[in-house]
């Protein structure tokens, strides 16, 4: 009896493992793409940044930067698909750390075109090494598809953490930003 047991707890297990085996599926690419933005400290403090960034803006800007860059990246990222790459592209991706970083400490509210131009700038680059850095075997598609789900929602948790604290609470953003902005100066430097 606990052999048959045994058995069938095994034959559960491995239940999942054989839906992963058909052809078809891309959860290798679609976790490494989820996995890319969260486990990379410049991507992971660059999009986050995005967020609270956006939180503290009025009127089209709070959906328009997030968006702006999760468009953006995604055209980098089928730009480093088709193998395109830029000299000093990590520089410019910590570059970009220290710079959202900078904007959410002072609380920036630039002009809307050019907050879209500097957050598509950023996006472009950080989806170009995104690409880059495709798993092989994995498909482009769900790869992309999981970069970009772990980017916004990354921008989401940045932006529901700003309007979920009080406005006495704006000090803690801003240095959360000098944080980031911080942390991108010590990635320059390494």
């Amino acid at each position: 009896m606990k052999l048959r047991q045994s058995l069938y707890a095994l034959a559960l297990f491995c239940t999942p493992g054989l839906a992963f085996a058909h052809a078809g599926h891309d959860h290798a690419g679609l976790l490494a793409g989820l996995a890319h933005p969260l486990l990379g400290l410049d991507h992971l403090l660059a999009m986050l940044a995005v967020g609270l960034w956006a939180a503290q803006q009025s009127g089209a800007a709070r959906w328009a930067l997030p968006l702006t860059f999760v468009a953006s990246m995604l055209l980098g990222g089928l730009l480093g698909f088709a193998g395109l790459t830029l000299p000093l592209l990590e520089t410019g991706i910590a570059g970009s750390v220290l710079a959202l970083g900078l904007l959410v400490a002072v609380a920036a509210r630039l002009p809307l075109a050019a907050a879209l131009g500097l957050t598509a700038l950023f996006a472009l680059g950080h989806g170009l090494a995104h690409g880059l850095e495709l798993p092989a075997l994995a498909s482009p598609w769900g790869y992309a598809a999981g970069f970009l789900a772990a980017t916004a929602a990354l921008h989401a948790a940045g932006y529901a953490l700003v309007r979920s604290l009080p406005r006495t609470a704006a000090p803690l953003v801003r240095l959360a930003g000098a944080s980031a902005a911080g942390t991108g100066a010590w990635l320059l430097a390494g």
